[in-house]
């Protein structure tokens, strides 16, 4: 059983990006410059939007953080992304959700430009991504496609079976790995929560990539021997510790772990990737930018 380390692999991809940051300061050339977008004070999303910023100064990105009240009404938040959108100096940016609820969130992430959505989530780039045409990958799903390509693991004629259908992950992946070229060519079934017999078809999957966010939803029985597992999801369980919560993966690692031949853990598998893999897609954006102008 190998495990899919995501911390090593995005330690990797970090170092890989700042390697190319520190030949363009060389150049003279203008460094990536990635802009998030918060709305109030959420806990964890400030925590989130925080290891953004602090990942950007250590591959020597710049980095802007637009902090708005919980107030902020949808025509203050879309001027904001206009804002944002207009600013050449900024390469991509994302928009931190949840947002509050007197915003509608969909009307937001069509605002920002297909061109900077770094996160992947523009109807645009979602449609290139489904067409295989070159485009931004939401960041979740191109950590673990990056994965699976760094770890060698065989996708070509495999079964795949996705468990969740979230336009973030689940649907993404469903597309990716049914895609021609690597990782891809495997035969995909995407279940969710009115999936019946969801047993019978995971125990039949080569590679299992589960985005449910149920704590300890696969279990042993529910896997075949050697089976490929991609834990997708983050749930914070109490308990007595002195946080209050650990962090629990959709998972029985435990146990999936003995049957597994490649298995990401909860937490260090699938959740470094996604920062690194937004990182890469702004460096691809500041590509992009500079061929434009070109």
């Amino acid at each position: 059983m190998t495990i899919l380390d995501g911390r090593k692999t995005s330690k990797d991809i970090k170092e890989e990006i700042k390697a190319e940051v520190d030949k363009m300061k060389a150049n003279g050339e203008k460094v990536p410059h990635l802009a998030a977008v918060i709305v109030g004070n959420d806990g964890a999303s400030l925590t989130y939007v925080g290891s953004k910023v602090r990942a950007c100064e250590r591959v020597g990105f710049e980095s802007t953080m637009v902090r708005l009240p919980n107030t902020t009404s949808e025509i203050e938040l879309l001027d904001t992304i206009e804002e944002l959108n207009n600013n050449d100096d900024i390469d991509g940016f994302i928009i931190q959700l949840p947002l509050p609820p007197q915003i509608n969130t969909q009307k937001v992430l069509m605002a920002v430009h297909p061109d900077k959505d770094v996160d992947g989530f523009h109807p645009t780039n979602f449609g290139k991504m489904s067409l295989d045409m070159s485009t931004f990958i939401p960041a979740t799903p191109f950590g673990i496609l990056e994965l699976i390509d760094r770890y060698g693991v065989e996708t070509k004629g495999k079964h795949t079976v996705v468990i969740g259908r979230s336009h973030i992950v689940g649907r993404p992946m469903s597309i990716l790995m049914g895609r021609k070229g690597f990782p891809g060519n495997s035969t995909v079934t995407l279940t969710h929560s009115h999936t019946k017999n969801i047993t019978q078809i995971t125990s039949q999957a080569d590679i299992v990539i589960s985005a449910l966010g149920i704590p300890n939803f696969l279990k042993a029985e529910m896997v075949k021997d050697d089976a490929v597992i991609i834990d997708v999801g983050i749930t914070r369980v109490p308990d007595d510790s002195e946080k209050g919560y650990h962090i629990t993966g959709d998972v029985d690692f435990e146990n999936v772990s003995k049957k597994a031949s490649f298995i990401t853990p909860v937490p260090g598998g699938v959740g470094p990737m996604t920062i690194a893999m937004l990182l890469k897609n702004t460096l691809i954006a500041r590509e992009r930018h500079r061929k434009n102008r070109g």
